[in-house]
């Protein structure tokens, strides 16, 4: 607290002082008090005023600092009026009973929304399990159909397969240390099985897949780094161009590993490319070709982010798009 926030606070208090110092002289004066009497008694009360108001305001600058070392010291703020020394003063302890009254409410809402947003979690988890069972008896039944028929119930099955893991994906993202486990694993699995998880909508669009020197490891959570890649290779193949081609490469940066995926699809405009792994965000490419939710590259962003690797993408439009992840040296992972 400043001094001049303590005079602004106390503003009206010294002003209705000054004004019965004032009368008080005024009626000494008339009375037939000497002026040098009234103007030593002023000077004596000058540093008494004086003495009053800096003791008020160090008093309160080291009430409010402990306070504030208190609350930057806690890691769950709201708890501050919990954790608070004894209030001094009869209106500073009513003042705090309200803010832990306050408090109490707010933690008990808080409590009831981490419940509910977990029940809701537990429920989407479990319904995205349910829901690969018909998905995998569907698949068993396409066997039987004519080749057409089949090649393309089997792509529209991939694809709710691919909105069911997404929304798995997106439950967990919230308390993702829940489900994350750090090792170290081959680069040229992990495109093995996003290509694999994919294969029927790369098919679908015609798109080759081409992969250069993946015979490297990292150290990242397997299952992540396949969704991730697999978001990858749907956008590559979505927004494809006349001869599509996605070339998957590998190149050591130090102790760092970047995987490099490059699309010579439609691209992405220039001012719209740094919205792209927003929430929610599709851009003209995706309202111009529907389907798209703008939550894949969302959930990319908020995965990579806890695995410690660095998601970077370029793009020219018309030309292609290139998303570089740089996985981490062991020795800098701060979930191991």
């Amino acid at each position: 607290m400043a001094l001049r926030e303590f005079l602004s606070d106390q503003l009206s208090r010294i002003a209705f002082q000054l004004i019965c110092i004032g009368l008080a002289a005024l009626f000494l004066f008339v009375t037939g008090t000497q002026p040098d009497v009234l103007a030593l008694l002023l000077l004596a009360l000058l540093p008494v005023f004086v003495t009053v108001y800096a003791a008020g305001f160090l008093r309160q600058r080291a009430r409010l600092r402990e306070l504030e070392a208190i609350l930057n010291a806690l890691n769950r703020k709201y708890l501050f009026a919990e954790c608070a020394p004894p209030p001094k003063g009869i209106y500073e302890r009513r003042l705090f009973e309200l803010s832990r009254r306050a408090g109490r409410a707010m933690t008990g809402a808080v409590s009831d929304a981490q419940a509910s947003q977990r029940e809701y979690r537990e429920y989407v988890e479990q319904w995205v399990h349910e829901i690969k069972a018909p998905i995998t008896a569907a698949r068993l039944i396409c066997r039987d159909l004519d080749g057409e028929t089949r090649r393309k119930l089997t792509a529209e099955l991939a694809q709710v397969e691919a909105h069911a893991e997404r929304a798995l994906f997106y439950a967990r993202v919230g308390s993702p240390e829940q489900d994350c486990l750090l090792r170290l694993v081959k680069l040229e699995k992990i495109a093995a099985q996003a290509i694999e998880n994919h294969r029927s909508l790369l098919i679908q669009s015609g798109v080759r897949v081409e992969t250069q020197g993946l015979d490297c490891s990292v150290y990242t959570d397997e299952k992540w780094a396949v969704f991730i890649l697999g978001q990858l290779l749907q956008n590559a193949a979505r927004y494809r161009g006349p001869e599509p081609v996605i070339t998957l490469s590998a190149k050591l940066l130090g102790k760092q590993t970047q995987l490099v995926v490059h699309d010579n699809g439609i691209g992405v405009p220039a001012h719209e490319l740094p919205r792209v792994f927003d929430r929610g965000f599709t851009g003209s490419n995706g309202r111009n070709r529907g389907g798209a939710t703008g939550m894949g590259l969302y959930l990319c962003k908020k995965l990579a982010s806890f695995l410690d690797l660095d998601l970077h993408m370029v793009s020219q439009e018309g030309e292609g798009t290139t998303v570089t992840l740089t996985f981490p040296a062991k020795e800098t992972l701060t979930k191991l």
